[in-house]
């Protein structure tokens, strides 16, 4: 079981002057892209206000760059959603096809960068969702819908799978499930339960704020296990609610019925991985593309997330649509805070990490793939400088914030996907 980043044990091997914590690394994607009147801040620089979509930031908009007017050219043609949700990584052309000649334009840039790093953790890198893979033809538009699942491509013809089971997510980054065994014996038996007698012994060896660290560490893992466990459990009663059998249709053992539960977890395994060093590069798709979720459990919100964002204009489906894209940013800066508050070194986990959140067009009814809603967290071990606004001007490549961050990883490249140059400004 992985610890996280403890300062006293490096000092006690003698490494604590020349090892830093590293870098990590993630690309969270929202479907269904974003009313941009309530996304787009009016002034660049620090003294930009919040719109409305992104007012959840304001207790850590100081850890935060909006990024405005990126642009991915190679979107500009084919459908509304797959030829720009395939490539949302990659920047590269789509193949349009039905299924048999997939190709994603290029490898994506986790992947990339899992080559680089992934040979010093355990987890070359993490892929989540929430929602299974679509298969089949959007007859509309003649492309596979395989596009609108995968944003990770190890090539362009292979998408790389994503887990949206997180107990099976847990299982990998905690410790295999036993052979034989069931998901009870695996659910009474937790991995704390395992490790603990190893965990007193070298808390013995740890500073005062390393072993609060630890404490604060393996409650966190225990409050997971709790979570999976709270999931799985078979909570029969004499009334049911009525469920849309499409809702939970494939949906494993340890996945939450609940979507705002499910969400939540993933992203707490994802930073437990990160702090643990699991893996330091990650993935994660709220949502498939085209997704109708439905999120009236939301205030004033009905029907699904895609036919909300054709909005066509309509104030009533405006206000609805805007609500659904403030949620989405209310749980990436919930994850925020939660890295900004693990210490690690001399900052935080949230300063060693580069957060990459967005959508892969802009507004849902017109499908632009220009002025596209980012954002980038975290200050990459001190190489980045959040707390701004930074408008592209011109048609400035998307592609040109991943060499960016490529570069901070260590990887010395001239170009990726469609990039013409590093994105600057990033560091003040």
């Amino acid at each position: 079981m992985g610890l996280p980043w403890l300062p006293s044990l490096a000092r006690a091997t003698g490494t604590s002057a020349t090892i830093k914590p590293p870098i990590r690394s993630a690309f969270l994607y929202f479907p269904n892209g974003v009313w941009e009147k309530a996304w787009v801040p009016e002034k660049t620089g620090a003294e930009f206000e919040l719109p409305a979509s992104l007012q959840p930031l304001q207790d850590i908009r100081s850890e935060v760059l909006v990024l405005s007017g990126l642009d991915k050219k190679h979107s500009h043609g084919g459908d509304g959603h797959y030829a720009k949700t395939a490539n949302f990584l990659t920047g590269m052309p789509v193949a349009k096809t039905t299924g048999k000649d997939i190709s994603s334009g290029g490898i994506s840039v986790d992947q990339l960068l899992a080559q680089h790093v992934g040979d010093q953790t355990p987890l070359p890198s993490l892929e989540l969702g929430t929602e299974a893979v679509i298969s089949g033809v959007d007859s509309n538009v003649g492309y596979t819908r395989l596009y609108g699942s995968h944003i990770s491509w190890q090539t362009p013809t292979r998408p790389v799978a994503k887990e949206i089971n997180p107990r099976v997510v847990y299982e990998r980054l905690f410790g295999k499930s036993q052979a034989g065994g069931s998901d009870s014996l695996q659910s009474d038996q937790h991995l704390l339960d395992y490790v603990l007698e190893d965990a007193r012994r070298v808390r013995g060896q740890l500073g005062r704020d390393d072993q609060f660290k630890m404490d604060e560490y393996l409650d966190a893992v225990r409050a997971v296990e709790k979570r999976l466990e709270f999931a799985a459990r078979d909570r029969s009663k004499s009334w049911q609610p009525p469920v849309d059998a499409a809702e939970v249709a494939g949906h494993k053992p340890g996945t939450p019925s609940d979507f705002r539960e499910h969400i939540d977890v993933m992203l707490d395994l994802m930073v437990l991985a990160f702090q643990t060093d699991s893996t330091r590069v990650a993935s994660f798709m709220f949502a498939n593309d085209v997704s109708g979720r439905n999120f009236s459990f939301l205030d004033g919100v009905k029907g699904g997330h895609h036919e909300l964002s054709h909005h066509e204009n309509n104030q009533k489906k405006i206000e609805q649509y805007q609500r659904i894209n403030h949620w989405h940013v209310e749980q990436f800066a919930r994850m925020l805070k939660k890295m900004q508050a693990i210490k690690e070194g001399d900052g935080s986990l949230l300063d060693n990490s580069m957060l990459m959140f967005g959508s892969s067009f802009s507004d849902g009814n017109r499908h632009d793939p220009d002025n596209l809603p980012i954002l980038l967290a975290g200050r990459g071990g001190g190489t980045l400088s959040p707390g701004r606004h930074l408008a592209a001007e011109g048609q400035v490549p998307l592609c040109n914030l991943y060499l960016a961050m490529l570069r901070r990883n260590g990887i010395d490249l001239e170009s990726f996907g469609d990039s013409n140059a590093e994105l600057p400004n990033l560091s003040a």
